[in-house]
């Protein structure tokens, strides 16, 4: 019959489950440590200084307007010449 087929593998799912968890006295309890290494700690303050840097550097910019403003006079067709070679040496 099928209700004895559902009681047989109810008796097995009932047989599969843990008892229980046994608890640890506290004395016993290990504690969870992390430790960086100084290397770890040199490059975190160094991605820090990073992402707290600006990309762009203001004073060279400005520098560069004020030394080049009118002057650049760019000949597209050799930029693409040069350009080109470069890409197709690749």
């Amino acid at each position: 019959m099928r209700i004895n087929a559902y009681n047989a593998i109810s008796q097995i799912y009932q047989s599969n489950k843990p008892s229980g968890t046994k608890s640890t006295s506290k004395s016993a309890a290990a504690t969870d440590r992390v430790q960086i290494s100084s290397i770890g700690r040199e490059y975190q303050v160094a991605k820090q200084s990073v992402a707290q840097s600006s990309d762009i550097r203001e004073d060279q910019v400005a520098l560069m307007k004020q030394k080049y403003q009118g002057k650049v006079d760019v000949d597209v067709d050799r930029f693409a010449d040069v350009l080109l070679a470069k890409y197709q040496g690749l």
